[in-house]
């Protein structure tokens, strides 16, 4: 979030500094001029500004929103480039008048007082309004980046803050600020933040079929560079640099980093002295003298006097009517075009054919019992959009893209039978992929094969930790540690189903985390207990116990296991979760307890990811074939990676890796978790079916 944070702040800070200092001159020289009265005529054009704005801000969020993915890719890209040329103006007139810009705004004051109150509102209300234009366009701009509002926001409303207290603290003469040195460093940062705001604009026409080159990558550092480490977060939060970037993002980012850093810097330097202000000396006209028996006109009738709020009514009220207006005319309703109706006896009351795009709908339950909702096509019951757990009298949204095609909607009431909808059909629009529900009865065949291969892995389990109390009770330490890793590289092929290993895992596998006396702890038990005695020196006699405990446990699991209960959801989970305990334990080392062999353990690891995306393979491939062959790029690197650091019967310790095959390793790793994450959603067992 805090990432995301930081290039709003900046603008937010810089345009609000820039708005307040004219509106804070602007009132210093009404106070100077005993013109205390006209100060609501400055407040009100600071009024219309804000309300524009917001206006402006809504009109970009909800027309953006009803568009096509396509449309919302090529619309935001657009705006992204619009966006890049204000502050690119903005940054270099800042420049320019930032020596002058008191005076110059005195002058303007000057002029606006002479001509009366409607000038004195436009003067502050195109002041701060081109600044909140440009604030809430490039606001969207970088929370569309981001994918969260919430950092941006947050930031913006800091600068702001901030800007609004320096801005008091000039107008009482507390603080003195040398506004050309702070716009000039403000406006270096800002010229790299557009860079990358540039790069991220055109990507996103790249998506959107406006312009070419989406697949001419320029590099590819996913292997070396962990996508969600906090240096990678940050420096695509603030700069917009990612890891893979495509040729059209890298030569205009570099080539607009050049130029306008050049012409920056160079203007800069060659920024002259202030301006003095022009002055004039113009002769007041005499007055026309009233000539003799001229009759005096007749006393004129006081202008009737209009209400003191109509103005300030008024300038709100106008830019909040033509924003409603734009969003009616673009087919936008905030919140959800339509109200549907859940029941145990009637489902989609109320649903009509939507346009095409994405669209929210709000879904009422009406009914007595909590109930699940689909979003369904009635052909092949691929859901496009579901809610769970709907409780009776509640109503929450949903939100679904719509293309071309067929949809209806499904409830299942808790206990009841499900309830579908008359279809819908809706014409034009981008063709819409769907998830193609899965059942228990989908999952009742892979389940089996896993168990199957858990079955035959708790039997050689059995025999190897056999062989390690073996080893050990006849003193042979050197052939236990090597037995001790066959074994132990055995359990960790098996993590799919620690879940289902109830109280056995921790016996078997737990670590000392949570336990009062670390190592010494009377549970610390099992494969690490024993790790730990044989790479600490500890005797044969000592280590009896700890490996008979094993022995006993993996034996115990073993006849436990086909009674318990496995659950078919779990498989889908565990795609990733094995590989996210890897990333967390292995690949840091905080598992290891002296044999420094937890990247043996990270193969093992990846070996029982593969095991188990073998079973749910044929689910996968009917639902999402790319990411199957995506996922398998991924698992080749990782494994190649690990296999570099096993030679022999050896393998390197993680924090013996050269610190770039370990980024590397981190990193592909990383990509492999997100490329996996989908696969719970794919597989998930919904009643739809």
């Amino acid at each position: 979030m805090w990432d995301d944070a930081f290039p709003s702040f900046l603008i937010g800070l810089r345009e609000g500094l820039e708005a307040g200092l004219i509106v804070s001159v602007l009132v210093a020289s009404l106070v100077r001029a005993g013109a205390r009265n006209r100060l609501p005529h400055v407040w009100t054009g600071v009024l219309g500004a804000i309300a524009l704005s917001l206006s402006f801000g809504a009109v970009l969020t909800f027309t953006a929103a009803n568009l096509s993915a396509t449309a919302q890719e090529a619309f935001g890209g657009s705006l992204s480039v619009v966006a890049v040329a204000f502050v690119t103006a903005m940054v270099f007139w800042m420049r320019r008048s930032a020596r002058n810009l008191s005076g110059e705004i005195r002058e303007k004051v000057t002029g606006a007082l002479a001509m009366g109150t409607g000038v004195l509102i436009v003067t502050s209300f195109l002041a701060v309004g081109r600044e909140g234009l440009e604030t809430a366009l490039f606001l969207w701009t970088t929370a569309r980046a981001a994918g969260e509002s919430a950092g941006p926001m947050t930031g913006a409303a800091i600068g702001l803050v901030l800007a609004a207290g320096l801005c008091w603290g000039l107008y009482r003469r507390v603080l003195r600020i040398n506004l050309t040195k702070f716009f000039t460093a403000t406006g270096i940062v800002l010229v790299v933040i557009a860079a990358g705001v540039l790069g991220y604009g055109l990507r996103d026409l790249q998506e959107g079929g406006v312009l070419p080159g989406k697949t001419a990558f320029a590099f590819d550092l996913g292997q070396s560079v962990d996508a969600g480490s906090w240096y990678a977060t940050l420096v695509q939060g603030v700069l917009n640099l990612t890891p893979t970037m495509t040729w059209l993002q890298v030569v205009a980012y570099v080539a607009y980093l050049a130029v306008v850093m050049t012409l920056f810097v160079r203007g800069t330097r060659g920024a002259g002295a202030t301006r003095p202000a022009a002055t004039k000396n113009e002769a007041a006209a005499p007055e026309p003298a009233q000539s003799a028996g001229t009759p005096e006109p007749a006393p004129a009738r006081p202008p009737r006097r209009r209400p003191a709020w109509l103005i300030p009514a008024a300038v709100v009220t106008v830019p909040a009517v033509a924003a409603g207006v734009l969003v009616a005319v673009g087919g936008s309703k905030p919140g959800g075009a339509q109200t549907i109706a859940v029941s145990e006896k009637e489902c989609g009351k109320g649903f009509s054919a939507p346009r095409p795009g994405r669209r929210t709908f709000q879904m009422h339950n009406t009914g007595d019992k909590a109930s699940e909702v689909y979003l369904v096509d009635p052909a092949t019951n691929a859901v496009y959009g579901e809610i769970e757990g709907l409780a009776p009298g509640t109503t929450r949204d949903l939100v679904a893209t719509v293309g071309g095609g067929a949809y209806a909607w499904r409830c299942v009431p808790t206990g009841g039978k499900a309830v579908t909808s008359t279809p819908v059909h809706v014409s034009g629009g981008d063709t819409v992929n769907a998830v193609k529900p899965v059942s228990e009865e989908d999952l009742a065949e892979p389940l089996r094969s896993y168990k199957d291969y858990v079955t035959k892995g708790l039997a050689t389990l059995t025999d190897q930790t056999g062989k390690l109390a073996d080893d050990i009770h006849h003193g042979d330490l050197d052939a236990a540690r090597a037995d001790w890793l066959t074994a132990h590289r055995t359990y960790a092929s098996l993590g799919a189903a620690y879940g289902t290993f109830q109280d056995f895992d921790k016996k078997i596998n737990g670590r000392t985390a949570g336990l009062p006396d670390g190592v010494r702890d009377k549970d610390f038990t099992g494969f690490h207990r024993v790790e730990y005695g044989l790479w600490h020196g500890e005797s044969a006699d000592g280590l009896r116990g700890p490996a008979d405990q094993l022995k006993q446990d993996a034996d115990g699991l073993r006849k436990a296991f086909p009674g318990q209960d496995f659950d078919p959801s779990d498989l889908p989970l565990r795609t990733h979760e094995i590989l996210e305990n890897t990333l967390q334990f292995e690949l840091t080392g905080d598992a290891d307890q002296g044999s420094g062999t937890t990247l043996a353990t990270a193969d093992a690891n990846l070996t029982g990811t593969r095991e188990l995306l073998g079973v749910l393979r044929p689910l996968l491939a009917a639902r999402d074939p790319k990411l199957l062959t995506t996922v398998d790029g991924d698992i080749d690197r990782v494994q190649q990676l690990l296999d570099a650091a096993h030679h022999d019967a050896a393998w390197t310790p993680v924090d013996k890796l050269d610190a770039t095959d370990r980024a590397r390793l981190n990193g592909a790793t990383g990509q492999l978790l997100e490329d996996l994450a989908p696969i719970p959603d794919l597989l998930e067992i919904r009643k739809s079916a």
